[in-house]
C-alpha cells in the first residue's frame, strides 16, 4: 500500500469545457464552502463525463438553465452553468448570446474580435459603450428530475477599444476597457478581473445558493 490519499469525489460540476471559466470558478469558491476541496471536487463537464448541451435558448438565462439542468440530470451532481457575452450599445445588444460564434465559428476568439472591430471601425469613441453580461444558473438534482434551480446575473460596463490589448483572459477581454479604468480586461490580473467581472458578480450572487445546496447534499449523505 502506498498510503496515498484518494482524490475526493466531485461534488460540483461546472457545465463547460473552458478551462479559463473553471479556474475562475475555483478561485471564487476557494475558502467559501467548508470542507470543499475546489481543486478536486469542483470539476468541468469533461471530468464529470457530462454531455455537450445545445444552447437553444434566446436569452443568457435560458441557455444557462438548459446547461445546468442537463448536466445535473446526467451526472447526479449539483451543476452550475453560465452563459455570457458582449452586448454592444450601437449594435442593439449584439453579439449577445451569439458572442462565442459571432464570426460563424464557435470559439474562434481571434476571428470574433477581428469581425467586431471591423464592424465598429467608423464608430466614434463616445459611442463605443458595451458591457459583458452573464447569467449563472444552479441546478440541484433530485430523485425525480431537478429539485431546485436558481439564476443570478452580473454585468461589467465599459468601452470598446480599437485594438486588442493584453495577454490575459479570453474571448473579448482584450477589447473591453472597464468603466473607470485605463486597462483592458486582458491587462488585469486574475484577482482584479474576478473582483469586477460579470461572471464574478453572477457567481458571487449565486454563492449562497451553492453553499446551501452543498450543505444540504452533505447532510443527506451523513
Amino acid at each position: 500500500m502506498s498510503g496515498a490519499q484518494e482524490p475526493a469525489a466531485p461534488r460540483l460540476v461546472l457545465a463547460t469545457h473552458n478551462k479559463g471559466k473553471l479556474k475562475e470558478l475555483r478561485e471564487l469558491l476557494r475558502g467559501q464552502v467548508p470542507g470543499l476541496d475546489v481543486d478536486t471536487q469542483v470539476v468541468d463537464a469533461s471530468a464529470a463525463g457530462a454531455p455537450d448541451v445545445a444552447e437553444t435558448g434566446v436569452t443568457f438565462a435560458e441557455n444557462s438553465l438548459l446547461k445546468a439542468r442537463a448536466v445535473a440530470e446526467a451526472t447526479g451532481l449539483i451543476a452550475i452553468a453560465d452563459d455570457s457575452g458582449l452586448a454592444v450599445d450601437v449594435l442593439g445588444g449584439a453579439p449577445g448570446i451569439f458572442s462565442a460564434r459571432w464570426s460563424g465559428t464557435h470559439g474562434d476568439d481571434v476571428a470574433n474580435l477581428k469581425l467586431l472591430l471591423a464592424q465598429l471601425s467608423d464608430v466614434p469613441d463616445s459611442f463605443r459603450g458595451a458591457a459583458f453580461v452573464c447569467a449563472a444558473a444552479l441546478a440541484v438534482p433530485g430523485s425525480d428530475g431537478i429539485a431546485h434551480e436558481t439564476v443570478e446575473y452580473g454585468q461589467l460596463e465599459g468601452t470598446l477599444l480599437r485594438e486588442p490589448r493584453g495577454e490575459g483572459g479570453f474571448g473579448y477581454d482584450p477589447v473591453l476597457q472597464p468603466a473607470g479604468m485605463d486597462r483592458s480586461c486582458a491587462e488585469l490580473s486574475s484577482d482584479e478581473k474576478n473582483a469586477i467581472s460579470h461572471r464574478g458578480q453572477a457567481f458571487r450572487a449565486l454563492l449562497p445558493a451553492i453553499v446551501s445546496a452543498l450543505s444540504a447534499a452533505e447532510a443527506q449523505q451523513s
